[in-house]
């Protein structure tokens, strides 16, 4: 079916800059969004960025420091952090809706890669 790797988590000091990215792979016809959600210890999974059909949506608190971008032709997503604090660390997962070959639109998400941010 669909896979989504992630990958470019780490440990990163506070203020420091990380880029995840998120390919897409498999039996897919169509990506419509892509988007990146974050987990943080003992906290819901919450939505922190999308893109879709070339619009952007940020969760407040991210607006200014981080930026998604997608490759269209390459069904990757990217999300570039800056001015990373400590409250920012977390679980960060990709999910992408999209068409696979059975002409059935789905969410897929990716396993999640760790991101620590030090003090």
């Amino acid at each position: 079916q669909v896979q989504l790797v992630e990958s470019g988590g780490g440990l990163v000091q506070a203020g420091g800059s990380l880029r995840l990215s998120c390919a897409a792979s498999g039996s897919i016809v169509r990506v419509y969004t892509m988007g990146w959600y974050r987990q943080a210890p003992g906290k819901q999974r919450e939505l922190v960025a999308v893109t879709s059909g070339g619009s952007t949506n940020y969760v407040d608190y991210v607006k200014g420091r981080f930026t998604i971008s997608k490759d269209n032709a390459k069904n990757t997503v990217y999300l570039q952090r800056s001015s990373l604090k400590p409250e920012d660390t977390a679980v960060y997962y990709c999910n992408a809706g999209a068409v696979n070959s059975d002409y059935k639109f789905d969410g897929y998400w990716g396993q999640g890669t760790q991101v620590t941010v030090s003090s």
